[in-house]
C-alpha cells in the first residue's frame, strides 16, 4: 500500500476520532470503515485479524455506551473548545502513557479548559465533574475504543 493511501486511511481515522467529540457524527463507524478499507487493500492475515479485532472492540464499545445514561449536553456548558481540549488531552495522554493515559488526559483536558475559562481550581473542578456526569463518560468510552483501534492500526502499519 502506498504512502498516500496510508495517509488517506489515517486521515479518515483522524476524522473519526474528531467525530466522537462532535454530537451526531459517527466517529466509531468512520474509524471502522477506514480499517475495513485498509484491510481490503492489504489482504494479509494481520490486516484481517486487525479488522476482526477492531470490529469486536467497537461493537463492545457501542454496547457499553448504550448501557450508560444518555448524554445531557444542554445546561452544562460543554462548548466546542471544551470538547477539543478533552480530545486533545485524551490523545496526548494516549501517546504519552499508551492506552491508560487517555482517561486522565481526557479529564485533564476538560479541567485545564475550565480552569482557563473560570479562573479558579474549585470552580473548574466542579465544572469538570458536572461535564463528566452529563456527557463525558460516554464520550470518553467511545473515544477510548476508537483510540485503541487507531493505536493498533498504527502499530501494525509501522511494523510493516
Amino acid at each position: 500500500m502506498g504512502v498516500w493511501q496510508l495517509l488517506m486511511v489515517g486521515g479518515v481515522m483522524l476524522l473519526g476520532l474528531l467525530g466522537v467529540l462532535v454530537p451526531g457524527v459517527p466517529g466509531p463507524w468512520l474509524v471502522w470503515a477506514a480499517v475495513l478499507w485498509w484491510a481490503m487493500h492489504e489482504l494479509t492475515g494481520t490486516a484481517w485479524a486487525l479488522l476482526v479485532g477492531a470490529t469486536a472492540v467497537l461493537l463492545i464499545n457501542q454496547v457499553v455506551v448504550w448501557l450508560l445514561p444518555p448524554r445531557r449536553l444542554r445546561g452544562v456548558g460543554i462548548t466546542r473548545r471544551t470538547a477539543v481540549c478533552a480530545g486533545a488531552g485524551a490523545l496526548a495522554g494516549f501517546v504519552l502513557l499508551p492506552v491508560v493515559g487517555a482517561v486522565p488526559g481526557f479529564v485533564g483536558g476538560i479541567y485545564l479548559c475550565e480552569r482557563r475559562r473560570l479562573g479558579g481550581h474549585g470552580q473548574a473542578w466542579a465544572s469538570t465533574r458536572a461535564m463528566m456526569r452529563a456527557a463525558g463518560t460516554s464520550v470518553l468510552v467511545e473515544l477510548f475504543g476508537c483510540l485503541l483501534v487507531v493505536g493498533a492500526w498504527v502499530a501494525v502499519t509501522l511494523r510493516g
